[in-house]
């Protein structure tokens, strides 16, 4: 989230960011995964492990049913619904409890979920932008405000599958872009998406993580055998 207008950073989120922490945890337990195959002790991996999931839990937002996307914040906790928690469920590890993990999927699923992708922001959210267009100061203004990012349907994917164990439904979210190949770069999929109907592809017409994502997520789903997880 790395827009700017001018000095104005668009989406400042300065504090302890929820998807750092989700990729923080994740890879403590893979670093124990690594110790345990060398022969090595993995102890001390694993109690970080155990600190970074116990401070996770200070994420969790009761009233809403889902993450903050930011706590510690210069004002505090910040409630937008983004979709940057979903990687505290789709990762191989997750810090959350599995009904906490879908109550963010069904969370995203509600409010954020598109035919091409997650939206960056809830549309209930009065700065929630519909539109990605204009020149670069509006653009760039909406860039993380409701725009839909395309790569994110593969961790969506994902993450729903863990929580929900049909990978049939998991891969429908992604058929979709299957229809979009021919709209914009042919053969590829674009790197974003209006917010709103009908979600008209915009920015790069053919965005290699948007692909390399939406592959991943097929292949993973097409014949879905237990995730690693790290011990």
């Amino acid at each position: 989230m790395d827009a700017k207008v001018g000095d104005r950073v668009v989406t400042p989120r300065e504090g302890k960011a929820v998807e750092i922490n989700a990729l923080w945890y994740n890879a403590l337990r893979a670093m124990a995964g690594f110790a345990r195959h060398l022969g090595q002790s993995a102890d001390s991996w694993n109690a970080l492990a155990d600190g970074a999931r116990a401070g996770f839990d200070r994420f969790w937002n009761v009233s809403a049913g889902y993450c903050y996307d930011v706590i510690d914040g210069p004002a505090g906790h910040e409630a937008a619904l983004r979709p940057n928690q979903i990687f505290a469920v789709s990762l191989p590890e997750s810090p959350l409890t599995p009904d906490r993990r879908r109550g963010v999927v069904d969370a995203c699923a509600r409010h954020l979920l598109t035919s091409y992708g997650l939206r960056s922001l809830t549309p209930g959210d009065a700065r929630y932008q519909g539109h990605y267009g204009g020149d670069q100061r509006a653009r760039d203004g909406a860039y993380h405000q409701g725009t839909v990012w395309s790569w994110l349907l593969g961790p969506f994917a994902l993450a729903h599958f863990q929580v929900h164990r049909d990978a049939a439904v998991a891969r429908s979210f992604l058929a979709p872009l299957a229809d979009h190949l021919g709209d914009a770069g042919l053969g590829s999929i674009s790197e974003i998406f209006d917010g709103d109907p009908p979600f008209a592809p915009a920015g790069c017409i053919a965005q290699a993580w948007s692909v390399g994502e939406t592959l991943r997520a097929w292949h993973e789903l097409s014949a879905p055998r237990p995730r690693p997880r790290y011990p």
